[in-house]
């Protein structure tokens, strides 16, 4: 069986080792990008199956870059992962139609619950 695979984006490359030392090891962080112009380069070159997605970030925030790999691989499932609180995080993500929505302060066993759900794994 393939291991699913993650992209991480965030601006904070603290951010994207710790993530990377909490998800599942079943799955395969296959690429990181600091911002949604990296982002997009990464989607279109490693066709991850699911991108956490940062929203505030330099360059293109997360807004924007959910949008565009929406257009560009509308089967990718996007996970924003942001500071925002929940209801203003919720809001964001349905506007651009992304999969899920966590705090950056929810728990380790929270992200991966939700990434097991939207990978069906």
């Amino acid at each position: 069986m393939k291991r699913r695979r993650i992209l991480l984006v965030d601006d904070h490359e603290v951010v994207r080792k710790g993530l990377g030392g909490l998800l599942d090891p079943k799955w395969e962080i296959c690429g990181e990008a600091a911002n949604g112009s990296e982002a997009l380069q990464k989607v279109v070159e490693l066709n991850p199956d699911l991108v956490l997605l940062d929203l505030n970030m330099p360059v293109m925030g997360g807004m924007a870059t959910a949008l565009a790999i929406r257009n560009i691989a509308p089967h990718i499932k996007i996970v924003f992962f942001s500071m925002h609180d929940g209801k203003s995080l919720e809001q964001m993500g349905k506007m651009v139609h992304v999969d899920a929505y966590l705090s950056k302060g929810c728990t380790g066993g929270k992200l991966n619950k939700t990434i097991a759900h939207l990978l069906h794994a």
